[in-house]
């Protein structure tokens, strides 16, 4: 007599294979969350200024990466493990610089997250265009309050 289609073992893996990919797929949509929040990112000591400075900034009720990641999943996954092992690097093994200055490719995310953000703000706004970067006018946001105008370096926070 046959095996009931019940006890299958080609069933039975199937239905673990579903059943533990969607925990893998639970436990990463997690880790993606707990990992775009202040408290992840202010648990390293050099980043307790940027985390205070964005806790009282107009910007607080934002992730860290909704403003600092690319908001497509398929380019933030790769953004978020370059920029991540290179915090850790640099967190561990390497010298923290004692002002934190975003790069390039950061910079070019911010950006593209405050225009998309702001879309509707800016659509008459004759000099979006006039100057590379948003913060380049608006220096404070998020990061900069506590650092005298004096000091700032444009488009560096």
């Amino acid at each position: 007599m046959s095996e009931s289609p019940r006890k299958s073992p080609a069933l039975k893996a199937a239905l673990g294979g579903v059943v533990l990919g969607a925990l893998v797929l639970a436990g990463l949509g997690w880790a993606m969350r707990a990992t775009d929040a202040r408290p992840f990112c202010s648990s390293c000591h050099v980043m307790a200024p940027e985390a205070v400075t964005h806790k009282l900034s107009a910007h607080a009720n934002l992730t860290c990466n909704e403003c600092h990641a690319p908001a497509a999943l398929l380019a933030k996954l790769p953004f978020k493990a370059m920029e991540g092992a290179r915090d850790v690097f640099v967190n561990t093994l390497g010298d923290v610089p004692e002002r934190i200055v975003a790069g390039d490719a950061t910079k070019a995310v911010i950006n593209a997250n405050c225009k998309a953000c702001h879309a509707m703000t800016n659509m008459d706004v004759a000099s979006m265009e006039s100057k590379p970067y948003c913060t380049d006018c608006h220096r404070g946001v998020a990061h900069m309050r506590m650092q005298p105008v004096s000091t700032r370096m444009v488009a560096d926070e």
